[in-house]
């Protein structure tokens, strides 16, 4: 019986042995050497007649036997009256009357011939056996190799690595290795690849001898990977990595090497637990970083070809081997830039000044920017202090606004500077993304890159003339409730002018708490006590709007001996030391809420106004900067 093991373990089915073996009755040979003419026995006979079909064949039976005249092949010699040949008796007459149709026994040249050819080989050839072969034809599942006799070679038993078409090796003369002999079907499976295993793994403990880091050893280019080239040194594989092939960039093993090139190779590596060799093709070639710093000083302009781009830069080769990166931030001094691929592409000439070299890391920094002017170096001569420009507001924070005055070169309008008066608690309130508006230039930081802007200082202050010469001490005016707190009472004036109506200045009386007297929207007559332009504060009083000139002269003499006892040098809203500060303009940050403000004594808590830097693009801005899309980093080379 077949060994059905066997066949799982090379995917051959009974039908590929079939194809290979043909079909061959099973039994024990003995019969053979039986002297009787029976059924299987194979005979010596005599040529008697020959036909168009059949030759007649006499075997010493008591009726002749025929063999198909097709069993000769055309290059055997044909038969001949009178010869002897040699036939295997496939049925006798019987009983049953197993004759062929013309009353003769059944006799078979071609089986007979089979049988005694497998008999022969037996003699010699055994399991684990090397035998020498021609292939002769391709079948369904490997190749049939005739060493004597047919013997069968699984597809997967051909070569270490299945080559793409077996059918190459027909006509070959081949060496294998018997894997097993079925007596039973009288077949046997052969494996060139375990002989090729076995015989390399014998060299491949010589070589692991012989084998040194740094030799120059010859070897054969035995497969290609995407990242590699396998090298059979004889008898043991190499990995030649991709970036072991050349000093330049390539993209592929196969722009390097084919397979069965032969190759002058360098050993870099040896692991010998693990028998693994890394090879070394570039390094048989001077590295051409060696000197590099000398051939390409940094500040110098080279011309170079990008060959890759990716999203944080643009690597340009220099000369073969040597490839700088232009990162994203050195590509433009003032455009913004989202991608590289927006100012350079695959295979462009570009000029670059080498700004870093890192030998150690094989790393070369270059810029695109460094060969052109920096707008920078001339913007405080561009626009000096004072200056009108006109800008579209590219950016909107809750500090102000960025103002674009020219490509790249951005200005910050800060909130406080957007108003004399008004209140302004987000620069949306003034103006919005994309509108166009005219600023002063108030300061330039050339070496930080900022420009300060002012849209306020287009207009006079107010202060200055205008609101001392409107509101003055002793008038009385009219305005609504705003805001009440806990110290008093913000009362409207005008359009973004408020003034501050102290808690002892609210009524006669002693007030606890202002909503007692007041409302937020009351409309209310008041009295100016003071308006100090340069605090730009006005303070108001409610109590005094029916005072005499007496009493306020008697007021006003007490308010200055309290003032006298006191070190406070704030204008207080009314009489006596616990009397509030006056309000100071309207600034660009709101008024702390009334929980906070009750923590404070009355006549120490003032409205803290939104603190403007000395430098108009204050640390606020400087933190934004750090999350703002122009200043978002990438790698860097």
């Amino acid at each position: 019986m077949v060994n059905r093991n066997l066949v799982r373990e090379f995917d051959v089915s009974e039908e590929d042995l079939s194809d290979a073996f043909g079909e061959i009755a099973e039994g024990d040979a003995s019969w053979l050497e039986s002297k009787y003419v029976d059924v299987n026995q194979i005979v010596e006979g005599k040529i008697i007649r020959i036909d168009n079909e059949f030759v007649l064949i006499d075997v010493g039976y008591k009726s002749e036997g025929t063999v198909a005249l097709n069993e000769w092949e055309d290059e055997d010699d044909q038969p001949e009256v009178g010869q002897t040949v040699r036939v295997l008796v496939e049925d006798v007459e019987d009983t049953q009357g197993h004759l062929d149709d013309r009353g003769m026994i059944v006799l078979s040249k071609r089986k007979a011939e089979k049988i005694e050819k497998w008999l022969k080989v037996m003699e010699t050839v055994h399991e684990n056996d090397v035998v020498s072969g021609e292939v002769i034809r391709k079948i369904k599942g490997g190749l049939l190799v005739d060493i004597g006799v047919n013997v069968f070679l699984p597809a997967s038993q051909v070569d270490i690595r299945r080559p793409h078409d077996i059918g190459e090796y027909i006509g070959k003369t081949i060496e294998c290795l018997v894997l097993k002999i079925d007596e039973a079907r009288r077949n046997i499976v052969v494996s060139r690849r375990s002989l090729i295993e076995a015989q390399r793994a014998e060299k491949k403990a010589e070589l692991l001898k012989t084998l040194e880091v740094g030799q120059s050893r010859i070897g054969v280019v035995k497969n290609i990977a995407d990242f590699g080239a396998f090298v059979d040194l004889g008898g043991i594989d190499g990995l030649l990595h991709i970036t072991d092939m050349s000093w330049g960039r390539i993209n592929h093993p196969s722009e390097m090497v084919k397979i069965d090139d032969e190759l002058d190779v360098m050993i870099l590596h040896i692991d010998y637990e693990k028998e693994k060799i890394a090879l070394g093709l570039k390094q048989k070639t001077p590295s051409p970083w060696e000197n590099v710093d000398a051939k390409f000083p940094v500040n110098t302009t080279v011309k170079g070809t990008v060959v890759n781009v990716m999203s944080y830069g643009a690597f340009v080769k220099l000369e073969d081997g040597i490839e700088g990166l232009v990162h994203i931030s050195e590509m433009s001094w003032t455009k913004r830039i989202s991608h590289p691929s927006e100012i350079v592409s695959i295979d462009d000439v570009i000029e670059v000044v080498v700004l870093r070299i890192d030998v150690q890391k094989q790393e070369i920094s270059l810029g695109m920017k460094q060969t052109q002017s920096n707008p920078w170096e001339k913007v405080a001569e561009k626009y000096p202090t004072d200056s009108l420009v006109t800008g579209k507001v590219r950016n909107l924070t809750n500090y102000g606004a960025f103002i674009e005055i020219e490509e790249g070169i951005d200005g910050l309008l800060h909130v406080s500077d957007m108003s004399w008066t008004r209140k302004i608690s987000h620069p949306n309130e003034v103006v919005e993304k994309g509108q166009e508006v005219n600023c002063k230039v108030l300061s330039v930081d050339q070496q930080r890159r900022r420009i300060a802007l002012g849209l306020k200082q287009l207009d006079e202050d107010p202060w200055v003339s205008d609101i001392p010469s409107r509101y003055q001490q002793g008038q009385l005016v009219k305005g609504a409730v705003t805001k009440i707190t806990n110290f008093g009472v913000f009362v409207g004036l005008e359009d973004g002018l408020e003034g501050l109506l102290h808690i002892s200045e609210l009524a006669d009386h002693k007030v606890e708490n202002p909503q007692e007297v007041v409302n937020v929207g009351d409309e209310i007559e008041v009295k100016i006590l003071r308006v100090d332009s340069e605090e730009r504060k006005i303070g108001l009083s409610r109590k005094r709007v029916e005072w005499a000139e007496e009493d306020e002269a008697a007021a006003e003499a007490a308010e200055a001996e309290a003032a006298n006892r006191s070190d406070s040098t704030d204008l207080k809203g009314g009489i006596g030391g616990d009397s509030g500060p006056l309000f100071k303009a309207a600034t660009a940050e709101p008024v702390a809420e009334e929980s906070t403000e009750t923590a404070e004594a009355p006549a120490a808590v003032e409205e803290t106004p939104a603190e403007k830097p000395s430098d108009p693009v204050s640390e606020e801005a400087a933190e934004a900067d750090k999350v703002s899309e122009e200043t978002a980093e990438s790698p860097q080379a």
